[in-house]
């Protein structure tokens, strides 16, 4: 790296973002990444692999410290914390990087950042660590699972007694591996404008590694890039970057030409692009979101796809759209979920959600599939899904709405866990008014 310092700063401007203000990890690593484009592909991969792994294994990172440290780490000032878990994060588990230097390069840091008095207890706690790697006690696997699976894992026990409600420790033990596996990034290719072949063959050209997902025949699975967002195709929307579960919305929905779909929280359009490419130009998509930007984000996506058969509305799927009512061949309620599929990409929600927050997280789906159902014409479907793994959220959801709504009829149910295709943990739904 042509700044060694730089990037561990860039590395703790991100997690500060994250710990301290609340900004999302994948919104605050793509600000620096974007902000930052002239540094080397080195470099950035650097900052993402160092930020993106201290996150997902904060819990266990912890753990570490505290049993090498004088001062626990919830009463450490958030700079030091910071630059103390990215530190022990570098010597765990990037091989390449000498001890030595992450030790070195956190003092460093600590000083540059105006802690030069505390410069010798980050020196102090780190130096021990390292002596140490190979001595640290974890739970005992036999004795306590759940503390086990949670500090090494990086989950919060919780979260696994939740889980623990419809699988076995050995299954999440499974799931929470999977979370912390580096999987490709995937990519939908547009049908209406390239075939998968020939856009597999530039992006190889463009040095990345590339292949067509088995099952899904538009889906490539990418690795080697480094800003997708920076290449021509992209500029061009000959690719949506979608995860595989994700598609599969879509594909449950089974639209046919000429076909009226209202998606009622669809920023930032990814389902209702793939859908409307689906139609090929026919029927209307009418995508919704509760806030002017995310409206803008749909309206982005549409214009980078020259999508002809889509618009994008403001709109709170709360609220009864009167206009709407027996409309709608296929509603899609892709709804405001607790996340806890996705936390391979978005590993900060382990340590923000909460289950006061699933509660509400529930209480609002009901609400706006109350609202929602309304759209569908009789003999048409309505598509729930969620990018979660809680059933409570999920199946006890349809359950719920099934018991409240007799003319519809469940035809389809699945729960995606993260360990099965290699993507997101996801559940989908699709349910048909009746013929009244």
């Amino acid at each position: 790296m042509t700044d060694s310092v730089n990037s561990r700063e860039l590395v703790l401007a991100i997690l500060l973002a994250v710990t301290k203000d609340g900004i999302y990890s994948h919104v605050a690593i793509s600000d620096v990444l974007t902000k930052y484009q002239y540094l080397e592909k080195q470099e950035r991969s650097f900052i993402t692999r160092v930020s993106e792994g201290t996150l997902e294994r904060m819990l266990e990172l912890d753990y570490i410290i505290n049993q090498f440290s004088s001062v626990k780490v919830n009463k450490m000032k958030p700079v030091i914390r910071c630059i103390i878990r990215s530190a022990v994060y570098e010597m765990k588990y990037m091989d390449s990087v000498p001890v030595s230097a992450s030790c070195n390069e956190a003092v460093k840091l600590a000083k540059k950042k105006g802690f030069g008095k505390l410069s010798g207890f980050v020196n102090g706690v780190l130096r021990n660590i390292g002596r140490n790697l190979d001595k640290i006690a974890y739970p005992d696997k036999k004795k306590a699972y759940k503390q086990y699976l949670s500090v090494t894992c990086s989950i919060p026990e919780w979260m696994i007694t939740l889980w623990e409600k419809n699988y076995s420790l050995e299954r999440i033990e499974k799931i929470a591996e999977a979370f912390l596996k580096e999987e490709p990034l995937t990519i939908r290719c547009n049908l209406t404008k390239i075939t998968p072949e020939s856009l597999m063959k530039r992006l190889k050209n463009r040095g990345m590694e590339v292949n067509i997902d088995e099952k899904l025949p538009y889906a490539l699975h990418v690795r080697g890039v480094d800003y997708l967002g920076s290449i021509p195709e992209f500029a061009e929307g000959l690719f949506y970057v979608q995860d595989l579960s994700s598609m599969k919305v879509a594909e449950a929905a089974e639209v046919k030409a000429n076909d009226t779909v209202i998606d009622v929280c669809g920023a930032p359009g990814g389902k209702s692009i793939h859908i409307a490419q689906l139609l090929s130009g026919s029927g209307r998509v009418i995508t919704r979101d509760v806030s002017e930007y995310k409206v803008s984000l749909i309206e982005e996506n549409i214009r980078r796809h020259q999508v002809t058969n889509m618009t994008a509305e403001q709109w709170d799927a709360r609220v009864s759209d009167k206009g709407s009512i027996g409309k709608a061949d296929v509603v899609i309620a892709d709804l405001p979920c607790s996340g806890l599929g996705v936390l391979r990409k978005k590993p900060d929600i382990k340590y923000r959600m909460q289950p006061e927050d699933i509660k509400s997280l529930i209480a609002l789906q009901r609400e706006i599939l109350s609202t929602v159902h309304q759209y569908v014409k009789p003999g048409g479907r309505m598509i729930y899904s969620t990018c979660t793994i809680d059933a409570g959220e999920n199946e006890e959801n349809v359950a719920w709405f099934m018991a409240n709504h007799k003319e519809f009829e469940v035809e389809s149910m699945e729960q995606i866990l993260p360990d099965e295709l290699g993507s997101d943990g996801f559940f989908i739904a699709r349910l048909r008014k009746q013929n009244v």
